[in-house]
């Protein structure tokens, strides 16, 4: 006696239904990330001392510095004020990623 497979929950969804429908979710994705990649992004340090902005594909497009951000004797200021907006920038693309795409992702993993 020969058993059909049971793929359970398909409810007849036939192979070709079924990739029709990851076509037109591929190209959803496809559109949202093309949306956020459009997007800039604007990360800031404390007291707004250094402003760094990215694009949604994740490169840095500028970059402003304070000069009240600029201490010969105190890099290191300088340094963490940089790290600190690029990191902020950084959070909002994922952010935005996140609330974008995270609908198709949610429960995959």
């Amino acid at each position: 006696m020969s058993r059909r497979p049971n793929f359970g929950g398909m409810g007849g969804m036939n192979m070709q239904q079924m990739m029709k429908q990851a076509k037109k979710l591929q190209a959803q994705m496809a559109e949202e990330q093309e949306n956020i990649t459009a997007q800039e992004f604007t990360g800031k340090s404390a007291d707004d001392l250094v402003v760094a902005t990215f694009t949604g594909d994740r490169k840095l497009k500028d970059i402003e510095i304070d000069k009240e951000a600029i201490d010969p004797d105190d890099p290191d200021m300088l340094q963490d004020l940089v790290i600190d907006a690029v990191n902020k920038g950084l959070a909002q693309i994922d952010k935005a990623t996140q609330a974008s795409l995270g609908k198709y992702t949610k429960g995959l993993m």
